[in-house]
C-alpha cells in the first residue's frame, strides 16, 4: 500500500462512473447460466430440456447484453475496447491460460491423492516448483515487458504451458517423480510469464482513465477462465470416481485441450504485437478523446 502511494499514478477518471445494474445483472446470468449448464450437462443430458434452456439463456443475455451497452452513456463494459488487438488477446490470452491452470489444478490434486496414493500434505509439496516459478517469473516478466514489450513474454509462456501440456498427454499411473516435477516447473513458468503480460497489453494505448476499466475486464477474464476449467475438466469426466489407468485414460483429451490452448497462446502472443495490433490501440485513443466517433 506504501509503495503504491509513492509510486503508481492516479489514473481515476475526472468523475465518478454510474452504476449499470442491467449490465451486471446480464453479466451474472450469462456466466452463471452457461456455467452450470458446462457443468451439469453430463449429468442431466446435453439435449435435456433444463441444459438446452440454460444455453438459450446464456445466448439471449448475451445479446441483450451486447445490443443494450452500446447505447449507455456510461456502460459497464464500453465494447470499443474489443477493437483493440492487444485488449481483445489479453482477454482471450486471460481466459486460456486461467482456464488451463484452474483445470490442471483440479485434476492433478486427484491424480497425486487416487492415482498415486499422495496424502495431502505430499501433493500440496508437489505443487511447490510450480509456485516457486511463478514468484521467480513474474517480476522477470515484469521487467522484460517493461524493456522489450509483452511478446516475449507471451512467447515463453505459450512454450512453457506448451512443453508442460504436451508431457501431461503421457502421464500414466506409474509416471516417474521427475516428470512430475518438470510438469509444474513449466507450467510455473507459464503462469509467472503471461501475468504481468496479460496487464500491459490490456491496458495497451487506453486513456489513463479508462485504464482501470481495462485492467478490471482483464482480471474477470482470469476469473472467468478459471471457473470454466474446473467446470469443463469435471464434464469431461467424474474424478471422484476413476482410479488408476482410468483416470489418466480419462484425462488425455483434455490435457490435449490444454495443448490447443497453448499453441493458441503462442499465435496470440505473435499476433497481438504487430504494427497492425499497434495500430489498432492508436485507434482506440482516437476514439475516447473524440467521443463523437464510434
Amino acid at each position: 500500500l506504501i509503495l503504491a502511494g509513492l509510486y503508481v499514478p492516479e489514473s481515476k477518471a475526472a468523475r465518478p462512473r454510474a452504476f449499470d445494474p442491467l449490465g451486471q445483472l446480464l453479466v451474472f446470468i450469462t456466466l452463471a447460466s452457461l456455467t452450470y449448464a458446462v457443468i451439469e450437462g453430463p449429468h442431466h443430458g446435453w439435449t435435456s430440456p433444463m441444459i438446452l434452456g440454460l444455453f438459450a439463456l446464456t445466448a439471449v443475455a448475451l445479446v441483450a447484453f451486447l445490443f443494450y451497452e452500446p447505447r449507455l452513456k456510461q456502460p459497464l463494459v464500453d465494447l470499443r475496447f474489443f477493437r483493440s488487438v492487444p485488449f481483445t488477446s489479453a482477454t482471450l490470452l486471460a481466459v486460456g491460460s486461467f482456464g488451463c491452470f484452474a483445470g490442471f489444478l483440479f485434476l492433478n490434486a486427484f491424480y497425486l491423492q487416487q492415482v498415486r496414493g499422495f496424502s495431502p500434505f505430499h501433493t500440496g509439496l508437489y505443487t511447490l516448483p510450480l509456485a516457486l516459478m511463478m514468484v521467480i517469473c513474474a517480476p522477470l516478466s515484469g521487467q522484460m515487458v517493461g524493456t522489450l514489450g509483452p511478446r516475449p513474454s507471451q512467447l515463453i509462456a505459450g512454450a512453457a504451458f506448451l512443453i508442460s501440456s504436451l508431457m501431461l498427454t503421457s502421464l500414466t499411473p506409474n509416471s516417474p517423480n521427475f516428470l512430475l516435477v518438470l510438469i509444474y516447473l513449466f507450467f510455473g513458468i507459464g503462469l509467472g510469464m503471461i501475468n504481468p503480460a496479460i496487464a500491459n497489453s490490456a491496458v495497451a494505448g487506453m486513456p489513463l482513465a479508462q485504464a482501470g476499466v481495462a485492467a478490471a475486464i482483464a482480471s474477470t477474464s482470469r476469473q472467468v477462465g478459471a471457473a470454466f476449467g474446473v467446470a469443463i475438466s469435471g464434464t469431461v469426466l467424474n474424478p471422484s470416481h476413476m482410479q488408476g489407468s482410468n483416470f489418466t485414460q480419462a484425462t488425455t483429451p483434455i490435457w490435449w485441450i490444454m495443448v490447443a490452448c497453448s499453441a493458441t497462446i503462442l499465435v496470440l502472443g505473435w499476433a497481438s504485437n504487430t504494427q497492425w495490433a499497434k495500430t489498432s490501440t492508436t485507434q482506440i485513443g482516437y476514439l475516447f478523446a473524440d467521443p463523437s466517433h464510434s
